[in-house]
């Protein structure tokens, strides 16, 4: 890698390497972790979990370029680090120096949460490391996100309640899903279905939303949105469908967070967490999210 590849880096470059597109989807974790959890709002723990779980997250996916280098290299050259736009030690030095500020941020509020942070950076390192054709993959990755709700709840409540952990767990079980889904993008096909079943958790646990109007409506978002997903992985209507199908299930995650949120009764979070899915979607246009 010479000097003037790392000269050429831009902004863009670095925005694309963290996929902050996809952002919102973690920001509506935190809320529905805390909300879930009884944490309070109103303090100064909401926003530094917030920042926490942000900087795993766009850490993460610094690591995953900077491990993934080799393969990309034959199987997806415009990435970053292959297209020579940015040193693989840089990336890896971001990445880590992400994840150590986010486990700092999370200490700020409680041994609990940071515990639980550890636990998170450590599933990040993992999965970025041996993901791939590693068949447990999904459900390391599905394990990140449940325990962004743990460390939400942790750090504005201090503890982890069983309602936490189940809707953790629902989350978990959605993103493993989407992950064996987007396993498959660049081969523009999902070779068995079944694995798919994973993203109705999160409505099986929100089936109390029905009970109320809005929280009906709030319920039948994600089911119409995870059922139109499912579609364009089934049919492959169209050249880039998978892709397209990815994207979408990675912004329901919003939308699952606001129906487990409204099965609870929290309408008002609910409606909140529903913004993310048109944000992260809209982002999705400008930065790749994959």
């Amino acid at each position: 890698m010479t000097m003037g590849a790392v000269e050429r880096m831009s902004p863009a470059t670095l925005l694309r390497l963290g996929r902050i597109s996809n952002l919102p989807t973690v920001w509506t974790n935190v809320l529905a972790g805390a909300v879930l959890g009884g944490g309070d709002l109103r303090s100064w723990r909401p926003g530094v979990v917030l920042l926490a779980m942000s900087l795993f997250y766009v850490g993460g996916m610094y690591l995953n370029d900077y491990f993934d280098r080799a393969i990309d290299a034959r199987e997806r050259p415009e990435r970053p680090i292959p297209a020579g736009v940015i040193a693989p030690g840089a990336v890896a030095t971001i990445g880590f120096g992400l994840l150590g500020t986010g486990l700092l941020a999370a200490a700020a509020t409680g041994w609990s949460a940071a515990a639980l942070a550890a636990l998170l950076g450590a599933a990040v390192i993992a999965y970025d490391l041996h993901h791939k054709n590693n068949p447990w993959a999904p459900a390391v990755m599905g394990a990140c996100r449940a325990l962004v709700y743990c460390a939400a709840a942790a750090a504005t409540s201090g503890g982890v309640s069983l309602l936490v952990v189940a809707a953790g767990a629902a989350m978990g079980a959605y993103v493993a899903g989407l992950t064996y889904a987007a396993r498959q993008e660049s081969l523009d096909k999902v070779g068995n279905l079944w694995p798919l079943v994973l993203l109705a958790a999160p409505m099986v646990l929100a089936l109390g939303a029905v009970q109320h109007g809005i929280g009906a409506a709030i319920y039948l978002l994600p089911v119409a949105a995870t059922a139109f997903a499912i579609y364009l992985l089934a049919r492959r209507p169209g050249a880039g469908a998978v892709s397209r199908a990815v994207g979408l299930l990675i912004a329901t995650i919003s939308l699952a967070d606001a129906a487990m949120l409204a099965g609870f009764g929290a309408i008002g979070p609910a409606l909140v967490a529903v913004i993310g899915f048109p944000v992260t979607l809209t982002a999705q246009r400008y930065i790749a999210g994959t």
